[in-house]
């Protein structure tokens, strides 16, 4: 299972994102410490997991996947816990409960 960062922009300012954010939690491990910006763990691959999400947004909403699976990373302005599940998952470990 890899772990890939999802972040998106929404054009139209009434846009609603409910159904969106429904399908990234429905991954079971997820992160969304940042508005439009998400990590799940997941066995689909960046390309899945764009052309899955397409769905959820409008044709001209920008969509970001990228794959973050690994031990680097560096971040400011977390809690303690989102710093420490953030540490866990990029490097490997059993998902954070």
């Amino acid at each position: 299972m890899g772990l890939l960062l999802v972040g998106y922009d929404l054009t139209r300012p009434d846009q609603d994102d409910r159904a969106l954010a429904e399908r990234l939690r429905s991954f079971g491990w997820w992160w969304h410490g940042l508005g439009s910006t998400w990590i799940v763990r997941t066995d689909l691959t960046t390309v899945q997991l764009r052309d899955d999400l397409r769905s959820y947004v409008d044709p001209a909403d920008k969509l970001l996947v990228l794959d973050v699976t690994g031990d680097a990373g560096a971040w400011s302005g977390m809690s303690k816990s989102e710093s420490n599940w953030l540490l866990e998952q990029l490097a490997n470990g059993e998902p954070a409960r």
